[in-house]
């Protein structure tokens, strides 16, 4: 067989499983894309990383039509990514969404990448905002000696900093000031055991969020934050 055909017996094997998993999904759940197809009222808005590891539907436990998703290197909230902003304003203006969840992990491939500090082409321009963060908190991260727990507290970090980046943005300003209903969080998942973490960073108004996203920055930068 060419190469060719090998690669397609090898997608084929994808539509083998997609045809066993909308099987399974109609028997578990009756009428499932019936109804899933009318409409989407999800509640939550997840931003996570691009890491395949790291899905975010099944960490969760929700089905799909109930969690709204934007994934990219390192879950960051970029006030020029047009993308993710444009995510953000759908979730929130029309979709009406609850929640937005920050959700970073430890070991991020992202991160590392930053305290690295080496030339990897293009990407380095979006990491560029990673190591901006780093240099605001250099002289604790520079203290800390084990490179893999480094590489985790910049991980925690940058999920604060994105929460603060989220609550900035005039799309979440405005709907705290026609007193929508909205929380953003940030959370981190732990590849090691599958398990996320809540970092107890929970806004839901402007004034809130310098005094909640600074007692997260000081827990982390004092080492009072568990892994």
């Amino acid at each position: 067989m060419s190469e060719k055909g090998n690669k397609m017996k090898t997608l084929d094997k994808l539509f083998e499983n997609n045809r066993k998993w909308s099987s399974e999904m109609s028997q578990a759940h009756e009428g499932f894309f019936e109804k899933l197809s009318c409409q989407q009222k999800p509640e939550y808005l997840w931003i996570g990383c691009s890491d395949s590891r790291v899905p975010a539907n099944e960490l969760i436990g929700l089905l799909p039509g109930e969690v709204f998703v934007h994934r990219n290197v390192a879950n960051m909230v970029i006030h020029t990514d047009f993308n993710c902003l444009s995510v953000i304003q759908y979730a929130v203006s029309i979709l009406k969404v609850k929640h937005i969840i920050v959700c970073g992990h430890y070991g991020c491939g992202g991160v590392q990448e930053t305290l690295e500090n080496k030339s990897h082409g293009f990407i380095n321009n979006w990491l560029r905002h990673l190591r901006d963060i780093y240099h605001t908190h250099a002289e604790f991260l520079d203290s800390v000696d084990d490179p893999s727990e480094k590489v985790d507290r910049l991980c925690e970090l940058n999920v604060i900093s994105q929460v603060k980046n989220i609550c900035r943005t005039t799309i979440v300003k405005e709907a705290w000031k026609r007193e929508q209903d909205l929380t953003v969080h940030g959370w981190i998942y732990n590849i090691a055991n599958g398990l996320l973490k809540d970092l107890d960073i929970s806004v839901s108004a402007p004034g809130h969020m310098e005094q909640i996203t600074g007692a997260a920055f000081g827990r982390i930068c004092k080492g009072t934050q568990d892994v």
